[in-house]
């Protein structure tokens, strides 16, 4: 059994975090108005896309040292604990879909394990020895990049799956919600996003987890724009695995070519319904092992491909 002593350390720690900070002002929020909480909760909400303004630069920098080790054959690692972790499973698993990734390309590792998505693993969070193994599980390399995210930027498995990651070379990134984070410190690359206060003292999964949805979404979109996974702004790497996105395929070629159906049906059924081969026969001119060979040197950028079709 604890004693009261044995918390003082991190009480006293949690007490210097603007995430855990606690506003008077809010201490009868439970008496308003439901109206008056959601537009309260609202307009905090509205202020998380300018805190993430204020770190833009270091966020691009991160991008770009991300997409050239995964140039390089790399992946890219998240690893958190709780919400944190959940948001890093979560953007992970998007990547399949949505760019055509291997699923072992864009990793989110969680303290506790996959059953931590939807139970708290008691004690998961404080162990730096659980984040070494996680990432030796999978076999970390220099090539991989290593995202820890902690909104306190103090949370031991995020912290230690940075420091491991880095004494290996892997590229690592901090991302947290206070500034002057220990997570930040360790990383080379820091992204401290200062969101303030919670309108529920220290419940990190409200403001603080927006804006790592935010700074995550960024990392995995413009990495893999980086990486040549769109044209445009289209998602020419689209996996279509169910009657929606088959659907979002068909249309996605169709703006990229301004071919009419059967068009865009006999090029999709010659690349067994790859999206950026089927764009590279209607516009370049090729047929489907041409395209596919000219995606190939071109590492998969659909623009170039197109400038080797029309120089063909």
């Amino acid at each position: 059994m604890t004693s009261p002593a044995d918390h003082a350390p991190l009480r006293a720690q949690l007490d210097t975090l603007t995430t855990e900070a606690y506003r008077p002002e809010l201490a009868e929020i439970d008496r308003r108005p439901t109206l008056d909480i959601a537009r309260t909760m609202n307009d905090e909400d509205a202020t998380v896309p300018a805190a993430v303004a204020r770190r833009l630069p270091e966020i691009a920098a991160a991008i770009d040292a991300t997409a050239a080790r995964m140039g390089r054959g790399g992946r890219l690692i998240y690893a958190g604990a709780g919400t944190a972790g959940r948001l890093g499973v979560l953007d992970a698993s998007e990547c399949p879909p949505t760019f055509n990734t291997d699923p072992s390309e864009v990793l989110g590792l969680i303290a506790g394990g996959p059953s931590a998505m939807v139970t708290a693993v008691e004690g998961a969070e404080d162990s730096t020895k659980f984040a070494i193994e996680d990432l030796s599980a999978i076999g970390l390399t220099d090539l991989d990049t290593v995202v820890g995210i902690s909104a306190s930027g103090r949370t031991p498995y995020a912290i230690g799956a940075v420091e491991h990651a880095r004494a290996l070379g892997a590229l690592t990134i901090g991302l947290s919600c206070n500034a002057d984070s220990a997570l930040a410190a360790a990383a080379e690359h820091g992204i401290e996003v200062v969101v303030g206060p919670e309108l529920l003292t220290g419940s990190t999964r409200l403001k603080a987890g927006t804006a790592q949805k935010l700074v995550l979404n960024m990392l995995s979109t413009i990495t893999m724009i980086r990486l040549g996974k769109t044209y445009g702004n289209l998602m020419v790497d689209v996996r279509a695995s169910n009657e929606k996105l088959r659907a979002r395929s068909r249309r996605i070629v169709a703006l990229a070519t301004g071919a009419c159906d059967q068009e865009i049906e006999t090029a999709l059924r010659s690349t067994d319904g790859e999206v950026k081969n089927a764009i590279l026969i209607l516009v370049g001119g090729v047929d489907a092992p041409t395209a596919a060979r000219l995606l190939d040197a071109a590492d998969g950028h659909l623009r170039a491909a197109l400038q080797a079709a029309e120089d063909h």
